[in-house]
């Protein structure tokens, strides 16, 4: 297969883990004879010191023109630390999701055996969780009207029934391939597009008969993710509420450096770890490439490559076996190993599998 990638390291840890990611879909495409091509863009706070926009149009135009997007991270600490500055680099992320009409974020949340203990969780309540988050990712507050003076601010969180319908037939389908539960995560007792949300559900509900759907406010899901993870098959949610979850997963993988995602919507679909760009450690070989790695499996998977997935992740599962792991998760007294020593041993494994 040929495939024509838009890569985008971003910013802080994204160009590290970005070269094993790549690293590892050459190993893949060596051993499959498969050919990837790759064509690199800035985004993110680069992209903001080289031409003043966070996403600008020519790296667009790359990531039209890809099968698929690579991505990274984007953010940087001097725009973290200026709430007054103009232009920041999630605002790239935003227009990039927008441009592209990704809409439906897939985060798959699944737990590693031999890592059970990095989680704050007992074991006993994560042992065999495996659930997705379906994210909404062009609506709600991130995307309704703004305004902001001295002494007053607002954010809009504003859906319509198409954007709601389109994600909701996301998640029903998925629910269907997999264990057949949906979980509907809002703020209905409060919000007005939460109801809208939750009213629509239930007239789709008949449509897939074979699913079983339940719904749960965001504060109700948030417990539960954390004391009852298995009680979980597929969640879907709207944007803010989608982001924050999300985010708490990692206390289930044990390492956000863990989870990978994909975006998918109207044109090329994206891939990537759902960590941040941790500007802290760039440069220090510090940084957990397994995410962006596992962000390109899902990349393949996508392609109908299962296989080629499947080793990738075979390899990630036996580095972590043996112990081949970056500082946040390796076993006391356990051999040091980087990021660029993590992602090589990775792509040693597939060559030799």
């Amino acid at each position: 297969m040929e495939l024509r990638i838009a890569v985008l390291p971003g910013d802080g840890i994204g160009p590290e883990i970005m070269k094993q990611g790549v690293a590892v879909m050459d190993a893949i495409a060596s051993k499959f004879n498969h050919q990837f091509t790759y064509e690199e863009a800035i985004c993110g706070a680069h992209a903001i010191d080289e031409v003043g926009d966070p996403y600008p149009e020519v790296t667009h135009q790359v990531c039209m023109r890809a099968d698929a997007v690579l991505f990274a991270a984007v953010g940087d600490l001097r725009f973290d630390n200026d709430p007054t500055a103009p232009v920041r680099p999630e605002q790239g992320l935003l227009a990039m999701r927008k441009k592209l009409g990704l809409y439906a974020n897939v985060r798959p949340v699944a737990t590693f055996p031999c890592l059970l203990h990095k989680s704050p969780l007992k074991d006993d309540l994560l042992r065999g969780a495996d659930f997705v988050v379906i994210r909404e990712l062009t609506g709600g507050m991130y995307f309704g009207e703004k305004y902001q003076d001295n002494d007053r601010a607002y954010d809009t969180d504003i859906y319509t029934r198409p954007e709601i319908e389109r994600i909701l037939r996301v998640a029903f389908d998925m629910a269907r391939n997999r264990r057949k539960h949906l979980t509907v995560v809002d703020k209905a007792n409060v919000l007005a597009s939460s109801r809208l949300w939750r009213q629509i559900a239930k007239e789709m509900e008949p449509q897939w008969p074979d699913v079983t759907t339940d719904y749960m406010f965001i504060d109700n899901a948030s417990m539960r993710v954390l004391t009852e993870p298995r009680f979980f098959d597929v969640i879907v949610t709207e944007n803010t509420f989608g982001d924050i979850l999300t985010d708490e997963t990692s206390c289930i993988t044990g390492s956000m450096g863990l989870q990978p995602s994909s975006s998918l919507g109207e044109h090329t679909p994206l891939f990537e770890p759902v960590h941040g760009s941790w500007p802290q450690a760039a440069g220090q070989n510090l940084a957990n490439p397994l995410a962006q790695i596992l962000s390109a499996a899902m990349l393949l998977e996508h392609f109908g490559l299962n296989e080629e997935g499947a080793l990738i992740r075979q390899a990630v599962d036996a580095s972590l076996e043996q112990n081949v792991r970056t500082p946040e998760i390796q076993v006391e007294g356990g051999a040091k190993y980087g990021t660029r020593e993590v992602g090589q041993w990775i792509v040693d494994y597939i060559r030799k599998a």
